[in-house]
């Protein structure tokens, strides 16, 4: 994959059209309950999940009940709705972990959804030992501008001007991260929300739409997959059986 930092092109935007299964897919989400009862349990860490843009924690509440009962001690962000990493939201999400580190006194992971994961991912730069793993869904931290919706006119110059900005979104971690994307995403460029290839980092495909890959049974398969992962015994996602399309 290039490491170079020049923009990425937006998505088609004939895939906006497609972003209307969201509904759709938490349909088959409620259906899929039963099959998704039968992935991995939990071992009780804290799990800390990210909204999108726009969004608050009622968007994650499917995700998070599902992980509840999977065994985890799940938590929402507890900031209100998110309209961008203001000096509140970067100080807010700062200390939200370390209450969390400090309650539950065993490392968190992050998972973050859309914006939310630009999030989780810069807090586990600034707090690695506190962190068990990344999990970002169709997140673009390779080119935040890469988008139907927000910063569109900004582009293309936006990378241009503050490379350094852009350089440290795509650095990669210090903890294992799973990044999960779809190439029919209508909001934001799939290539956008991938990780360079590397140690203890790994891309995940979902055939899902953008404001539903938080509900998608597949995407909630995978991510209670790589939850279930002893703590420093991080290995690749390997599918197993058929997953819901």
């Amino acid at each position: 994959m290039s490491t170079t930092h020049e923009p990425i092109a937006r998505p088609p935007l004939r895939y906006l059209a497609l972003e209307s299964r969201a509904g759709l897919e938490f349909s088959m989400y409620l259906a899929s309950l039963p099959w998704l009862a039968l992935g991995p349990e939990g071992d009780g860490h804290p799990v800390l999940v990210l909204p999108g843009f726009a969004t608050s924690d009622v968007s994650t509440l499917a995700l998070r009940r599902f992980l509840r009962r999977r065994g985890y001690h799940v938590h929402g962000w507890r900031l209100g709705r998110n309209l961008g990493p203001s000096t509140r939201v970067v100080q807010g999400l700062a200390e939200r972990l370390a209450a969390l580190r400090d309650h539950h006194r065993r490392k968190v992971s992050l998972v973050g959804w859309s914006l939310g994961g630009i999030y989780a991912r810069e807090l586990a730069r600034r707090f690695p030992d506190d962190v068990r793993q990344v999990i970002t869904l169709a997140s673009p931290f390779r080119d935040p501008h890469a988008n139907n919706v927000l910063f569109a006119p900004a582009r293309p110059s936006a990378v241009e001007r503050n490379p350094e900005l852009y350089a440290r979104l795509r650095t990669p971690l210090q903890v294992p991260t799973t990044a999960l994307y779809s190439k029919t995403d209508g909001i934001v460029a799939w290539r956008s929300c991938i990780e360079e290839e590397g140690a203890f980092r790994e891309n995940v495909e979902v055939r899902s739409s953008h404001c539903g890959i938080g509900h998608h049974p597949a995407a909630l398969r995978v991510i209670a997959d790589r939850l279930a992962q002893a703590e420093d015994a991080w290995t690749p996602y390997r599918a197993s059986g058929v997953d819901p399309a």
